[in-house]
């Protein structure tokens, strides 16, 4: 194998850790393991369930859809078992989580939902565009589909609402949300230009696009236009700036096909959101229980350094580098993604409420 398809993972910091390791070995024992290889058994984004609607404190309604494992072949589920909440990205929804959605059908409980004005969620008023906003939400989200006990997992926008959750909402750690996932995000020190990168029309970005953003946002159904137009070089860029490795022409099409079905004016009302995100200093409720850090180390939207960091500021956290692998790495390398929450859901299982 090339270096550039190896992986390596870091599990550093707290003592009791590799007693930790431990635990895992015995859950694993006593439990089924997600089925690492059922998302490339159906086509991308087909999964669905029965949607539901959650209503948040601002009465925007959130596209839901739960997994029940009964539903899919598995025992019932009760309210002392774990539910897994996914939390998507920025111009992405949950059908990013393709491959985790199917390895764990019919194993565990899992929620996927669309984050506001993203998929089939309801539009938000501009001025509640925020990471604060996002993090309220998955609280609401929380409350309204999970019975008992959850572990939450966000990636890129989805990892900082997690964070944001944290942070106004400690108290949920370590009573309700018992593990948590930060997959390819940062808590802050963020150049909002790289993430805009792939959003905009045949890969304007860069230095300009701060100033550019709301120049564009004001003619956004001529940048939509334009985005369809330059569907070739969008591809281009999708694949540079959202994978590492060489990855299936399927695969930059599902996630092209995503950012493509966002409208630039959500694009532009999320922007001033990165811009002022600084969240390094909030972080204490994520080391209450156990956290995963799971990154590539070529990702060029939210660089391995910000994963490196978040780790560093969370006591006992782990830390999964995916060597050479970019900022979809839900995608790109699926099943090392699957196996660490594997991991974080053994874990979380053995946590015992406050």
């Amino acid at each position: 194998m090339s270096v550039k398809g190896r992986i390596f993972g870091t599990v550093v910091g707290a003592a009791g850790l590799a007693a930790a390791a431990g635990a895992v070995g015995i859950a694993r024992q006593s439990r089924v393991i997600g089925n690492r290889q059922a998302g490339d058994e159906v086509a991308l984004g087909a999964l669905r369930s029965a949607p539901r609607v959650v209503v948040t404190d601002d009465a925007v309604d959130l596209h839901v859809e739960i997994d029940e494992p009964a539903d899919f072949g598995g025992p019932a589920s009760t309210d002392d078992d774990l539910t897994v909440v996914f939390v998507h990205g920025y111009s992405l929804n949950l059908d990013s989580w393709h491959y985790q959605r199917a390895a764990y059908r019919g194993q565990v409980r899992t929620v996927f939902y669309d984050q506001r004005s993203h998929g089939r969620s309801a539009r938000s008023p501009e001025d509640h565009c925020t990471i604060e906003q996002l993090g309220s939400d998955l609280r609401r989200v929380i409350e309204d589909t999970v019975p008992g006990r959850c572990v939450v997992v966000g990636h890129s926008m989805g990892g900082m609402t997690v964070i944001s959750l944290a942070e106004q909402f400690p108290e949920l750690f370590g009573e309700t949300v018992m593990g948590a996932a930060l997959v390819s995000t940062t808590a802050g020190g963020l150049d909002p230009g790289r993430i805009l990168f792939p959003m905009l029309p045949l890969g304007l970005g860069g230095r300009f696009v701060g100033r550019a953003v709301r120049t564009l946002d004001r003619g956004h159904r001529v940048v939509d236009l334009a985005r369809t137009w330059g569907h070739a070089v969008a591809d281009v860029f999708t694949d540079r700036y959202a994978f590492g490795d060489d990855v299936p022409a399927t695969l930059v099409e599902f996630v092209y096909g995503m950012l493509n079905s966002t409208p630039f004016a959500v694009v532009a009302d999320f922007y001033p959101a990165f811009a002022s995100l600084d969240k390094f200093d909030h972080l204490g409720a994520l080391g209450t229980v156990p956290t995963a850090i799971i990154c590539g180390t070529d990702d060029k939207i939210t660089s391995v350094g910000h994963s490196r960091k978040l780790h560093s500021r969370i006591p006992g956290s782990s830390l999964l580098e995916c060597e050479g692998a970019g900022h979809m790495v839900l995608l790109e390398r699926h099943r090392d993604v699957i196996a660490e929450i594997d991991d974080l859901i053994a874990l979380a299982e053995k946590e015992e409420p406050r």
